[in-house]
């Protein structure tokens, strides 16, 4: 295209010259010779003069969203326990009815540290891109003011012409130099820091998403430890009379020492499963410390005895194909190689002459008292080019790194997809599985409590051992441990469903805007939709800066 171009106009010279005026054939040769000199440039680069136009004048490839592959269904979308047809809930851990459960999620949110900190990453990101859009504007931009001093040599030939051997130089003014973006790669930088910064939110949600799905896990972990142990202090009371009627039948001669043994080591077995359940709520309350921003203390008063969490009977998750939209380290993986895509395009700009003007405008004068008057004014302008022809080999070379960059990102990104496909799946089966094992561990600790009942009555009455009730009482508290593991499995089941959806970063959309302090504006890149990514809505603000803004500390 741009060949046929520029001999359309040598052949519009050739054809007409008594009809065009010097200044149009100066017009038209320079048309000509810079039509010539692009479409020579282009055809020794990598991209066709065609591609270079329809790309709106930007070397390099435009960036399209790579296939990922996604399920159509779930392998358990027919299970009456998972609702394909629903979207998840935005606010996914209020289903389990715990006001505890969400005090401790909304101030995670507003204190933990480990999210301020990249919320302060995302700011920084927004920065840098508009940094990268600045760059587009003259690049170079001084005021100048200055005075000098000289003195010529009376030897040199050419001072005797000087009126003066010795005066001085006032001057004032300001100088620019602007690189033009002819192959793109300012505007392909600026694609580059978009992708960045977007993937700096996905980031942000992606932690969001961790923190309230680590919230929930330990807060279920503790309370399935809390019930452990009120469980086997029951135990303990129920043991602690087997031995005493253990020990009464022994004194009355109706039993051996033996009994009082066996009864005295289920007693001890109880006692020593205390603890570590006691270590493994206080591990739990430590880690929801951490996440609520605090130094670590106990949370004994704060958190109050409560049963397990009960998962609710339904677990809402769209379509797999929802992954792609909703889970932010899919969508980072996906951002940070559009960013990529556009550092193709930049290494392939260096490839070309970058075309540069500079500019001056100014005062000078020997007497300060006529600096600015009309005759002090003086000013240059003119273009320059640089082109690295002789580095080539490193520049192709930079362009073959840079592709590979991309293609091993776009293979990470496609294997973030299988992986949160994997991860989704496990949550689901897990949250299935262990009800159906629950309902069935129910009826095992209620046979097996049943089943003490009566093996005591009879030892009572001298119907059976005291080792019939040692066994039935160690096979009690057994089930009744697999019970309460069980029912917490339940609930991390459904949190593990809920986190591997990415659910959870929508609660910030909820936050009112700050002004300034607002992740704006959304940057678009351009000739993509991955989603409709624009839609989703900047960071609003972060817990720091709104306790700043509260307290008017923020000017």
């Amino acid at each position: 295209m741009l060949g046929n171009y520029s001999d359309c106009c040598l052949k519009s010279k050739v054809m007409e010259p008594a009809k065009m005026g010097g200044g149009r054939k100066r017009i038209l040769r320079y048309w000509a010779f810079g039509s010539l000199f692009l479409g020579v440039t282009l055809c020794s680069g990598c991209t066709h003069p065609s591609q270079y136009w329809r790309q709106k004048m930007k070397v390099g490839p435009d960036y399209l969203r790579p296939d990922a592959q996604t399920s159509e269904d779930w392998l358990d979308t027919k299970n009456p326990k998972v609702k394909a047809s629903i979207s998840p809930d935005l606010r996914w851990w209020e289903q389990f009815n715990d006001p505890v459960l969400n005090d401790l999620i909304e101030t995670a949110y507003r204190e933990n540290f480990l999210l301020k900190d990249s919320g302060f990453r995302v700011l920084a990101a927004r920065a840098n891109y508009n940094i990268k859009v600045g760059q587009f504007l003259p690049q170079s931009q001084n005021s100048l003011t200055g005075y000098d001093r000289l003195n010529y040599s009376t030897n040199l030939g050419f001072t005797s012409f000087l009126p003066e051997h010795s005066f001085s130089i006032w001057s004032t003014g300001f100088n620019l130099s602007w690189e033009l973006d002819a192959w793109g790669k300012l505007r392909r930088n600026i694609e580059s820091s978009q992708g960045t910064y977007q993937a700096s939110v996905e980031e942000y949600d992606g932690i969001l998403v961790s923190l309230v799905a680590d919230m929930a896990n330990y807060y279920v972990d503790y309370r399935v430890a809390q019930s452990q142990v009120e469980s086997l202090r029951k135990f303990v009371v129920l043991m602690q009379g087997s031995l005493g009627i253990a020990e009464d039948r022994f004194k009355g001669g109706a039993a051996t020492e033996l009994d009082v043994g066996q009864a005295t080591l289920n007693l001890a077995q109880t006692q020593a499963q205390i603890p570590p359940n006691e270590k493994r709520a206080r591990q739990a309350a430590n880690a929801m410390c951490v996440l609520l921003g605090i130094s670590t203390e106990d949370l004994t008063a704060r958190l109050g005895k409560k049963p397990i969490p009960p998962a609710p009977a339904e677990a809402k998750t769209g379509i797999p194909a929802d992954l792609l939209r909703r889970r932010p380290d899919v969508r980072k993986a996906e951002r940070n190689l559009a960013a990529q895509c556009a550092q193709i395009g930049i290494a392939e700009a260096d490839l070309y002459p970058s075309l540069v003007i500079n500019g001056y405008l100014g005062l000078a004068s020997s007497d300060i008292n006529q600096l600015f008057s009309p005759g002090s004014m003086m000013g240059t302008i003119g273009p320059a080019a640089d082109w690295k022809i002789l580095n080539y080999g490193r520049l192709l070379n930079n362009i073959r790194m840079q592709d590979a960059k991309f293609q091993a990102l776009g293979a990470a990104y496609q294997q973030t997809v299988l992986n949160a496909g994997k991860e989704t799946e496990n949550g689901l089966i897990e949250y299935i599985k262990m009800d159906e094992s629950a309902k069935f561990q129910e009826k095992a600790v209620q046979a097996a409590t049943k089943s003490v009942t009566l093996a005591k009555q009879q030892y009572f009455e001298g119907t059976v051992d005291f080792n019939r009730v040692y066994l039935l009482e160690r096979q009690l508290v057994q089930e009744q441990i697999k019970l309460n593991d069980n029912l917490g499995s339940v609930s991390l089941g459904l949190i593990h469903t809920y986190r591997a959806l990415g659910g959870g970063w929508e609660m910030r959309l909820e936050e009112p805007a700050l002004g300034e302090m607002e992740n704006r504006p959304s940057p678009r890149t351009e000739g993509v939709t991955p989603n409709a990514y624009e839609t989703k809505p900047r960071p609003s603000g972060f817990g720091y800066w709104r306790e700043l803004l509260k307290n008017k500390k923020v000017p």
